[in-house]
């Protein structure tokens, strides 16, 4: 049905309020009675609008510091007294209520004030009571009540007021009361989630959370899949929170590999370049500056470059833009975009280019999450990064500082790998990855491979794998796949170790002459 009657009253208790004075305004114009709280109401009356303090409707004073002003009778009466009930209408009548048509609220800010570093009483202090008892009311009462709780709906609104005579159509007070209940779940989640980490629960009884569209997505993984992509809030820099500079929209399969290239270049402290190419990294590498770290990236795997995703953890200059541009792929994200790379990539337009503002911190805590049937795998990131005080020399020859450094930097990179993950390095820059297989041979026999391949397109007499280090995400169940690796040409290896057969494959290492390693730290990636 459609609203029967125009808004006649509204009451107005917001904490954002931007936008307030016009809206309110062009309600006043229309004949709308305005009843208001606290600084709102001083907002409105400094602007001149009629208002009505709503200690004057309840017959009761503000108290508690604010805590209590509209939890009153005259005010939820007026909002849930249904227009259909000759009932509900006698009993306001009764006790003198008048009814409400029109709430305009929105809430205290306590996810910026968790977020601006306050103390706990603060945080607390910012917990709304009255605000959501008055956006819930009004929305169970939807048919009758329109209830607003976002500034951008504001212009909206009064197009629909003004399209029919004063009235809001039905269609419009569903899609409010929907947004309303959408608000309140979101804020109460914020706040379930703040009094878990101000407890230490690292994992609540009850798992509450909210993420806001950002958008749909042309299509999932596949074409015939729907999509879209929401953000959490979560300040963590990322794809999440880069602005685009150019290009088409995203893809689902943009999104979740520009975050996995994003987070393999947060790794390190030198200048780094990551491609990623369908979640896994087809080259990796350290450098002197960004170019070096990406012409020695791309040496790894220039055919699944093509179309991959691109990330940097410094400011991209023109000359590491140029150099990218020279090939297609399909997203370039970094901390920032300096105006000359911005401008090389302007002749590449349908290249999208994103500025995320920051680097992640690889060492803080948040959450992976993973979606089964009836169910939600949630886990801790995996924040352990090999260093050198982890590292147990398990053969007859120990690593040079050479091979430590670069193992150090293949085992990093493996963390990123999809498992069974084996990754080739040498001075600071993948030379072959092997990915994703269900057996750790064959993934060194791929990575391998791969390596040869890459030789032979830039016409180098051996593979770069020969006088290389390799890591394992895991350990080597048998010897045979350290031999695969071995027969690439590997000097050294680094692995968690804790196989039954860990002498089996230490015999194999010091048979061949090469250091092994273990850091009893396994880093699957499933």
């Amino acid at each position: 049905m459609t609203a029967s009657r125009p808004i006649r009253r509204a009451l107005i208790s917001v904490s954002d309020k931007a936008g307030l004075v016009p809206f309110a305004k062009a309600l006043a114009e229309r004949g709308v009675a305005l009843v208001s709280t606290g600084g709102s109401a001083r907002t409105l009356a400094e602007a001149g609008l009629p208002v009505t303090e709503v200690a004057a409707v309840t017959g009761f004073p503000e108290m508690l510091d604010g805590r209590v002003k509209t939890l009153h009778p005259a005010v939820h009466g007026g909002l849930l007294a249904r227009r259909d009930r000759p009932d509900h209408l006698a009993k306001l009548a009764e006790h003198g209520i008048a009814e409400i048509d029109l709430l305009v609220s929105n809430l205290y800010p306590f996810a910026a004030t968790v977020a601006s570093g306050a103390g706990r009483e603060d945080c607390i202090e910012n917990i709304d009571i009255g605000g959501p008892a008055l956006i819930r009311a009004a929305a169970k009462n939807h048919e009758f009540v329109a209830v607003v709780t976002d500034p951008g709906d504001y212009a909206a609104v009064l197009a629909e007021i003004a399209a029919n005579s004063g009235a809001i159509g039905r269609d419009m007070l569903r899609r409010l009361a929907r947004k309303a209940y959408a608000t309140t779940a979101a804020y109460d989640a914020a706040i379930s989630l703040w009094f878990a980490k101000d407890q230490g629960v690292v994992f609540p009884e009850t798992l509450v959370g909210a993420a806001s569209l950002a958008e749909e997505t042309r299509y999932g993984e596949n074409p015939h899949q729907r999509a879209a992509f929401y953000r959490t809030g979560d300040p963590r820099p990322g794809v999440a929170t880069a602005r685009q500079l150019q290009g088409k929209e995203l893809s689902y399969n943009n999104y979740a590999d520009t975050d996995a290239a994003f987070e393999l270049v947060a790794e390190f402290a030198e200048p780094a370049v990551a491609i990623v190419k369908h979640a896994n990294p087809c080259g990796c590498a350290t450098g002197a500056n960004l170019k070096e770290a990406w012409d020695r990236a791309l040496l790894c795997d220039p055919v699944s470059a093509f179309g991959g995703i691109v990330a940097v953890n410094r400011p991209l200059d023109a000359a590491t833009a140029a150099a990218i541009a020279e090939i297609f792929v399909e997203v370039v994200i970094a901390p920032r975009i300096e105006p000359e790379a911005a401008k090389v990539f302007s002749q590449k337009r349908l290249v999208r280019v994103l500025e995320a503002g920051a680097m992640p911190d690889p060492k803080a805590e948040s959450w992976v999450t993973k979606d089964v049937a009836s169910g939600l795998l949630i886990q801790e990131r995996d924040r352990v990064t090999a260093t050198r005080e982890m590292l147990k020399v398990v053969t007859k020859r120990a690593p040079t500082e050479a091979e430590i450094a670069d193992l150090i930097f293949a085992d990093t990179v493996a963390k990123h790998v999809k498992s069974n993950a084996i990754v080739f390095a040498k001075s600071g820059a993948t030379v072959g990855i092997g990915a994703g297989q269900p057996s750790r041979v064959d993934s060194a026999r791929i990575a391998s491979a791969k390596a040869a391949d890459a030789a032979k397109a830039a016409g180098l007499s051996e593979p770069l794998t020969r006088g290389a280090v390799v890591a394992s995400d895991a350990f080597y169940p048998f010897a045979d796949g350290l031999e695969a690796a071995i027969a690439a040409g590997a000097t050294a290896a680094i692995q968690p170790g804790g196989s039954r057969r860990d002498e089996e494959v230490i015999a194999a290492a010091d048979q061949a002459g090469i250091a092994m390693v273990f850091t009893g730290v396994r880093h699957f990636r499933h």
